[in-house]
């Protein structure tokens, strides 16, 4: 299958022109033109790379490379902006981008940086992205989950919960790890939000909220992802 990248770019002549390029190259290419339809896309739909410009209407570049990251999406993101300042270049790469290329760029050096970051990148094949727990499918890759066949809506939020979850089954996470894995916070703060998240995704997904199965209460410690649960 063709390696997939996502073009997230306005000008509409040079996302003509790139994806033109990498479609000659042999990859398969899809577009957004603004940064909500980009973030949309690149949180719903599997890609191998993301191209990012930084300045974009409706949401910038920085703000979509900060939410993707934050989603738990480990996509290779290669930005692209005018902009010859280094501060946004540093921001860029500390709030999660892979490289950068300024414009106006040589399409060879483009195509040769897409090149590097998709050989770096970590192939995984697709089965080890879906995992199914009884009633319960989760697609990490594609972030979906879906119970009995039908889709579950997870927020942002819940989703990057349930992956560390699912990431680290059989393990008893303290609310401390998991604030600061999840949320980034750090592991004095005092919040009920843990729980909160956790009751609503056993809303989503236990067959019976009050008698969990899949996710479960290590008392006094914190919470238990049963990977081995097959009754939800």
């Amino acid at each position: 299958m063709n390696q997939s990248i996502l073009v997230i770019e306005d000008e509409a002549a040079l996302r003509m022109t790139l994806t033109d390029r990498l479609c000659s190259e042999g990859y398969a290419v899809e577009c957004a033109a603004d940064g909500e339809e980009g973030l949309r896309r690149a949180t719903h739909e599997p890609f191998d790379l993301i191209l990012l410009d930084i300045m974009l209407p409706r949401r910038s570049g920085l703000d979509v490379c900060r939410d993707i990251r934050q989603a738990g999406l480990i996509t290779p993101i290669l930005m692209l902006t005018a902009r010859g300042q280094t501060i946004d270049k540093v921001l860029g790469l500390k709030i999660g981008a892979d490289d950068y290329v300024t414009k106006p760029f040589e399409m060879m050096e483009l195509m040769a940086r897409i090149e590097a970051l998709l050989r770096r990148a970590p192939r995984r094949p697709a089965s080890a992205d879906v995992h199914q727990f009884g009633s319960i499918r989760i697609n990490l890759r594609g972030t979906e989950v879906k119970r009995n066949g039908q889709l579950v809506t997870l927020s942002a939020r819940e989703f990057q919960l349930l992956r560390y979850f699912v990431e680290h089954g059989g393990a008893t996470l303290s609310r401390d790890e998991l604030l600061k894995e999840v949320w980034g916070y750090n592991a004095q703060t005092f919040t009920r939000t843990v729980d909160v998240h956790v009751a609503s995704l056993r809303q989503k997904l236990e067959r019976d909220p009050k008698r969990p199965e899949l996710i479960v209460t290590v008392q006094g410690l914190g919470y238990k992802f049963n990977a081995q649960a097959d009754g939800v």
